[in-house]
């Protein structure tokens, strides 16, 4: 949709909700998109996304999808997919992007062989991860295709015994092990990185830490060394080509600052970053100058299918 004319005579379908444990964090995502483009002067319409969204999509008629779903069958390749049979043009990455993005194994395979630097990993068990440490401590423990740190278990020194997993984590999980340092995020808006973000918070940053009030505070531009930022940056646009994302997408990253350079890893990839003006990418966007209605109009104006 690149060289919209003329936004009123264009409809865009905001998908929010869905199936997956992010539904509220996507909800939230929707309604603020929803409200940025009707600012931005297109004409929206909201859609929770459910086993109907086809026959909803059908009735409505969009020009564009703006896609404000997080976590899976939104962030994995599956709605994207639909849209693509469909022929809808919608915004962020595409098919492949989003599959390999949000499967953390195969997208730490995609950095190794782009030369990005991530800590070693391996996808185990559930039942072999609770009866021995598969990784000397400290390591984390997670779902292989989830994000906004659902399900996460960190293993600290001095852990006796191996994590009890919770009966909702998946048969296969992954372990990786812990990055210790400060908590940093970049953005990638096409083909341009965006300032750096460093996230603070008193301790583990998890769900909580993230959506709830006072969970953390963002340092946006982040007070760090020069080369620290420039290499954020360049290692945040590296992954969002490696991967083949598009649109916009937001790196994070653990840095030691006690070994400099050598201290700046990868954890992962988010094709479809949270999406309220005090989320981390669309704060990142308006410290370069760009408001949240003209980053979500962007989106649009940005938005295809890959076929």
């Amino acid at each position: 949709m690149a060289g919209v004319s003329s936004r009123a005579t264009h409809r865009v379908a905001v998908l929010k909700g869905g199936l997956s444990a992010e539904r509220e964090v996507s909800l939230s995502s929707g309604r603020e998109c929803a409200e940025a483009l009707r600012v931005a002067g297109f004409d929206v319409i909201e859609i929770d996304a459910g086993a109907d969204l086809p026959a909803r999509l059908a009735d409505v008629k969009p020009d564009c999808v703006f896609n404000a779903l997080h976590g899976r069958w939104g962030e994995d390749g599956c709605v994207q997919g639909l849209l693509e049979w469909l022929r809808i043009p919608y915004t962020h990455s595409g098919v492949m992007a989003s599959a390999i993005a949000m499967d953390k194994s195969r997208s730490k395979d995609v950095y190794r062989a782009a030369g990005l630097p991530v800590v070693e990993s391996v996808l185990a068990a559930k039942s072999e991860v609770m009866a021995r440490h598969v990784l000397p401590v400290p390591y984390v423990v997670k779902p292989n295709n989830e994000g906004s740190s659902v399900g996460v278990y960190l293993v600290t020194d001095g852990a006796n015994s191996p994590p009890q997993l919770a009966d909702t984590m998946p048969d296969v999980v992954m372990v990786e092990t812990y990055a210790p340092g400060r908590e940093m995020t970049c953005s990638v808006m096409g083909d341009r990185a965006l300032c750096v973000t460093e996230i603070v918070t008193t301790g583990w940053y998890d769900y909580a830490a993230k959506y709830n009030v006072g969970g953390s505070r963002h340092v946006c531009p982040a007070d760090i060394p020069a080369e620290i930022t420039e290499a954020c940056r360049d290692y945040a646009l590296r992954a969002h080509k490696a991967l083949g994302c598009r649109g916009l997408s937001r790196t994070d990253f653990r840095w030691d600052d006690t070994r400099g350079l050598a201290g700046l890893v990868l954890l992962e990839t988010n094709t479809q970053p949270g999406m309220t003006p005090t989320s981390l990418s669309p704060e990142q966007a308006a410290a370069e100058g760009l408001s949240f209605a003209d980053l979500c109009a962007w989106l649009v104006e940005d938005a295809s299918c890959d076929r």
